[in-house]
């Protein structure tokens, strides 16, 4: 009857050690998502302070240079220049619209940590069954 006691004792003891290394898996990786989360908010809010900096003094520029311009041409030629701004605007609105574009598509992947790890995982507990 005693050899029958330690059977369950063992399985019960191998479900448990598998279930605590399942849950600390879990919980490693709820943590590095935890981090590449918030590494991503900030490189978020990073970025839109840059963009709406760069926007407002750009923004600032531009009107004060179309201003002094229109003022030095009013008399001779104002509706070239302001065709020739307004042609000069728009190129360079297409030009910033492309560059911001290849900007995004450089940008890491977001969470590539944590796919890559559960990745490993996965790979893990195949080779291992």
């Amino acid at each position: 009857m005693e050899t029958g006691t330690p059977a369950p004792t063992g399985y019960l003891s191998s479900l448990r050690s598998l279930g605590e290394g399942l849950l600390a898996s879990v919980q490693d990786r709820l943590e590095l998502f935890t981090v590449e989360l918030q590494e991503e908010k900030f490189r978020l809010i990073q970025t839109f302070i840059w963009i709406s900096a760069a926007v407002f003094t750009g923004m600032m520029a531009i009107t004060f240079a179309s201003l002094t311009l229109v003022y030095l041409f009013w008399e001779s030629a104002r509706l070239a220049v302001l065709g020739g701004l307004t042609v000069l605007y728009a190129g360079a609105l297409v030009v910033i619209i492309i560059a911001f574009r290849r900007y995004l598509a450089r940008q890491p992947s977001p969470f590539a940590a944590t796919l890559h790890e559960i990745g490993e995982d996965r790979v893990c507990i195949r080779t291992e069954s």
